[in-house]
This record gives structure tokens, sequence and C-alpha cells, in this order.
């Protein structure tokens, strides 16, 4: 092993025990100088003993209350805390090619017996490294340093990386020209690590059970492709706050942290899918390690992930009986007990095409695409991927066309009813960051690619088209609590929201007043033309030219607008338990209008053409076929066929 562990190896079968958590920092210029360490510190003291809020309540504490913490602090050297001492000492390890844990007792504490040194540890790091700040850090010595201090137990580890390590091993040269290898066969090494020691780290982390999680606020580039192997194939998460500011991001760091700890999640998992006689599970697509045929394995799996699995026929299917599949996984719990939770799922085996489209999941569909499509990026350029995407949506309108509708005039596009959809979401996936045609950043590229591969269906649907919302007439009972019961006679209080607008400037209003929600990003987009009371009413202003670009954060006023907005948003946060960054795009005023025009996506924009242009396409294409024009290909680069 590249490091060494004072625990003595492992004999037998390893006992399982709760989740201990490492946190590790980033201590370099960059990291202090942007309050990225600050806001982090204070987050993790609020999550360890809460803090007193302005109306004398509580804000209680979320830290596992079986769980110890460990401290440690990297730039040219790493650094270890003894946080059984009350003075919590700093212990330095300077060998980075070689790491080891520098003591055994103390590394790791409950935060409540040892309140004073964690306390003491987290309020002067900020400072500790400011006095003679260092421009690097080593970052793949401080995950093998935390594998050392966690061997033998597995766990998690939560790190907070300001700069590209260009120290130790695996150490990461200056960034690629871009700009030259995209369109060219050298783009698709830009989404996959530059160097195998990443992937190598990442593994030594499975086989600990351990799992993880990145917070990354760079500056400049930082090779999210290199270092986001440590996330993606532990099965932990990334998040992303380019040019970080206190002001802006602070919040949505915190409520990231608290999701991440709080959330239901188990370490050290291993998932298995099962399938019934004439079925096989060929490909699994998501954020995980797949060292066999037949299991997947995390080194943390949380109420966050998902992932998708293909199925191939091997044998012929019974009508008259069901097809079943069985999803095993075992894993440890964060209070220490080893489990395997069971879901089996039995499907109606049919003969018919028809039945299959009238019961078919869109929405399943389309994440399957999306994450086979990420899957790709490595081994394929964008162009192609993109065009496999709508010969994909071709082939099946096609397959529907044929067996369902082929009474129809050939010149009629036919789209089944559970597909309705189905272009307008393949287009919006042409036109997310890891596949669009105009140039982004790798970095943005490849974070998008993690999230992507992950996402829980709900959130994926509304990350590609995103939810946009006329607020500037909105009806007096719209989002407005009311009390409604519930099958078993209980009152639940829930809001109605407003009918959402498609993603077109089109159907926009030159004076409007609209939100648009990513699951990452809210931009409420203010026309030109907007009342001056509906400012008022919303943001407190009701001057257009008075708005500040930087404003990132809703204001509570006495209106009823207010409320209404107010109560959307809380409301999504209760279900996503994460903030998004928030924005305002005044019309041909703010620069975040052009993120805004990016996200209507039945636009022309994105490098791609608009929604109704693309419909022409697959109708046209669709017609080649029918009228002889075009044929089936099988294996080539024409249309496939779906059935």
């Amino acid at each position: 092993m590249p490091y060494s562990s004072p625990e003595p190896p492992p004999t037998g079968p390893r006992p399982p025990v709760p989740m201990d958590y490492v946190f590790a920092f980033d201590v370099s210029e960059q990291a202090i100088q942007s309050g990225f360490v600050r806001d982090a510190c204070t987050s993790l003291l609020e999550m360890l003993y809460g803090r007193p809020l302005e109306d004398g309540t509580m804000l209680e504490p979320y830290f596992p209350a079986a769980s110890r913490i460990c401290i440690i602090t990297f730039n040219s050297s790493l650094h270890f805390y003894d946080l059984s001492s009350d003075l919590a000492p700093m212990l330095v390890v300077a060998d980075l090619d070689e790491v080891f844990a520098p003591i055994r007792n103390g590394l790791f504490v409950n935060p409540i017996e040892h309140q004073t040194s964690v306390k003491l540890t987290l309020e002067n790091l900020p400072n500790r490294f400011s006095e003679f700040p260092e421009r690097s850090a080593a970052l793949s010595s401080a995950v093998r340093a935390s594998l050392s201090a966690l061997h033998g137990r597995g766990g998690h580890v939560i790190i907070f990386q300001s700069t590209i390590p260009k120290i130790g091993p695996g150490a990461l040269p200056d960034p690629p020209s871009e700009d030259s290898m995209y369109g060219t066969s050298e783009e698709m090494s830009l989404h996959k690590p530059r160097d195998k020691l990443w992937l190598d780290v990442a593994e030594e982390c499975i086989d600990d059970g351990v799992g993880v999680t990145l917070f990354l606020a760079p500056n400049a580039y930082i090779d999210v492709g290199s270092i986001g192997a440590l996330a993606s194939v532990t099965g932990g998460e990334l998040f992303f706050h380019p040019r970080y500011e206190t002001s802006r991001d602070s919040m949505v760091l915190d409520s990231q942290i608290r999701r991440v700890i709080s959330r239901f999640q188990g370490f050290n998992s291993t998932v298995r899918v099962r399938v019934s006689n004439g079925l096989r599970v060929t490909q699994y697509h998501g954020n995980f390690y797949k060292r066999s045929t037949t299991d997947i394995e995390f080194g943390i799996l949380d109420a966050d992930k998902t992932f998708s699995i293909e199925l191939q026929h091997t044998g012929t299917l019974d009508c008259r009986s069901n097809a079943h599949l069985q999803c095993a996984v075992l894993y440890t719990t964060v209070e220490g007990q080893r489990r395997v939770r069971v879901v089996n799922l039995a499907l109606n085996v049919v003969e018919l095409a028809g039945s299959v489209f009238q019961y078919a999941d869109m929405e399943t569909t389309i994440a399957h695409y999306a994450r086979e499509a990420m899957h790709h990026l490595t081994d394929q350029r964008i162009a192609i991927i993109r065009e496999d995407l709508t010969e994909k949506c071709s082939s099946l309108l096609l397959g529907y066309r044929n067996q369902c509708a082929a009474a129809t005039k050939s010149t009629q596009l036919i789209i089944p009813e559970a597909y309705r959809a189905l272009p307008a979401f393949i287009l919006a996936l042409q036109k997310s960051k890891p596949l669009k045609a105009r140039l982004v950043s790798s970095d943005v590229r490849n974070y998008e690619i993690h999230r992507i591969k992950s996402m829980d269906l709900r959130s994926l649907i509304h990350h590609l088209y995103p939810r946009l919302m006329a607020l500037h007439d909105l009806e007096d009972s719209i989002a407005m609590p009311q009390q409604i019961e519930q099958p078993d006679g209980t009152l639940d209080t829930q809001i109605s929201y407003p009918s959402c607008t498609r993603d077109s400037h089109y159907f926009m209003e030159s004076g409007g007043l609209y939100l648009i929600d990513n699951e990452d990003t809210i931009i409420f987009w203010i026309g030109a033309g907007a009342s001056p009371q509906l400012l008022q009413d919303l943001f407190g202003i009701d001057d257009f030219m008075s708005f500040s670009p930087q404003t990132h954060h809703l204001p509570q006023i006495d209106s009823l607008l207010s409320q209404q907005v107010n109560n959307i948003l809380n409301d999504r946060f209760a279900r996503r338990r994460r903030l998004p960054k928030m924005y305002i795009a005044r019309q041909n005023m703010d620069g975040m209008e052009l993120e805004f025009s990016d996200m209507l996506v039945e636009d022309q924009n994105n490098g791609a053409m608009s929604y109704v242009d693309y419909l022409a396409i697959i109708h046209r294409q669709i017609t080649a076929i029918l009228t002889g024009g075009d044929v089936y290909q099988k294996g080539g680069g024409g249309m496939r066929a779906p059935w």
C-alpha cells in the first residue's frame, strides 16, 4: 500500500462499526483568501453544535451521535490534529509519497466529548495558515492520509479543495488547450483522468469501504475530470463553486453540507441486480465501481443516488407469467449495523407492441438515455453522441408508427401518448452542458456529467427541461398554504404551483417577471417593461435600473406576491433539501440573461436548433424510411431497427 496505518492489519471478516468522518481542508492561499475555508468551518461548527437564531430559538446540531470526527489540513505537507487533547496540537507529515498517520489515539474523537479541542481547531483554521500562505495542495496525499486513518473501518471523507493538485503523487500538469481539442478525437481525453493514479486512489477507497465527497471552489482550472474520479468511482458527491463568493455561496454551501450529513446513507456497500430466466443485465450506468460482471460497489450510497441498468432478452418470455427483477443492497448503516435491503419487482410480459408503448415510462427512458450518453463521452465524440440521441428518438417513434399506426399517412408525424414530450427532452439533453456544441469548460462539463449520472429521476427531468413560471399574473390563491385531507384522514398543508410556461421566449411577455429553476440554479428574469409595483412587492425596489446584479437572496416583504414566491422557494427547498444559487437577470442588462436564455431549451440556442426545427428533422428521418428513401442499417451509421 502507498500508505501505512497505525491500526494492525485486519484478520478475518471486518466487524461493522459506525461511520466515521474525515474532514480534509485545502489550506492553500486561494482557499483561505476566498473565505471558502472560513465558511466551511462555520458550517461544520453549526453541524456539530448548532447555533442560536435571531428569534431566540436554537438551531439543533445534526451530526450522527454514534459517529466520530477527524480533521486533516493539507498544502505542501499534511497536518493531523490530536483532538483528544484540549490544546489540539498539530502534527506535520512532510512525506507526500509514503503517507502515514502519526498517531493512533486522538485522530478520531466524539465531537461532544471533546468539544473544546474540536471547536478550537475549527475556529483557528482560517487564520492558522493565513500568515504564511502556500499555493499548492497535495490532494492525493490527503486522500491517502484519510485512508490511513480509516483503514480497516471504512467511512466518509469530505474534502474542501480550491486549487489544482500540482504536487504529490498524481500531480497534474497545466491546463490543456481545450479550444483546439473540441471537435477532434482528442476531446474524449478531457472527460477522463489525465493520470491513472486518481483511479487507483479511488479503487483504494473502495477496497477500504470509503466514500469521497468533494466540495470544489476554484478560481481557475482544477481538472474535475481527474480529481472528480474520487467521487464518481466511490459513489460520493461532487459540489462545484467556481469563483467562490461568501455573499453568494455560503448559504448554498451550508445547505449542501447539511444534506450530505443528514440524509439516509450507508457505506461499504455492494449492489447486485438479479433477473428471471429469459433476461440478462448487460449494462450499469451511474457513479460506482464495477469490480465484476454481477456486482457494483459504492464506498458510500445515499438517498440521492440512482443508477440505471440495461436488460437484454436471452430467451423467450411467457406472456402468461411475470418477469422478475431483484435488487439487493448489502451495506453498513451510519450507526454501524450490517444490513441487506432487497427490492423485488414483478413485471407483466406482453406480446403486443401497443401495450409496451401504452405503459411506457418516458422519464425513465430519458434518464437512461442521459446516463448512457454521459458514459460514452469517454470513448465517442460529442457530435456523434448527439446524432445517436436523435437516431434513438426517431427509431423509437418509427417503431410505434410501424407497429401501432401503420394505416396512417406516411407524411403524418405520429407520437405515442406516453412519449409525447420525448423529442423535447432529447433536444434538451443535447443542449445540456456536457453535450452542447458551444465551447464549455471541461471542468463544467465533467461536473455536469457526474451530476447527471447519479441524479434522481424527478430532479434530472427538471434539470434538463427547467421549470419556467410567470410571477406577474399569479392568482391570489396560488402558492398559499391549504389544508388537504389525506386518504388516512389526516390533514396535510400543501401549496399549489402556478402552471409552468414552455421554455421559449415565444411564450414570454416583455413586461413580465419570470422564475426559472433547473435544480442547481434559480434565475429571476425581469422584463424591461415590468411594473414598478410588481418589483416593489417582490424585491423591495421599484426602479428597474437600481437592481444590483449581485442580488443572491430574496427579501421578506409584507406583500402577497413576496409571500407567494417565498412559499414556492421554501416548498422547493423542503423537497430537495438543498439551496440552489439565485441570480437576477434584467432584460438586455445583465450577463446572467445569457444563462437564462440557454435554459430556454425550445429556442434556437446552445449551438442547436429550435424545438420546431428539431421536430421537422425527426419527421423527415421517419418519412425517409417509410417512403423508401432510407433503410435500416444494423451496426452501422444508419437508423437501427427498434423492434
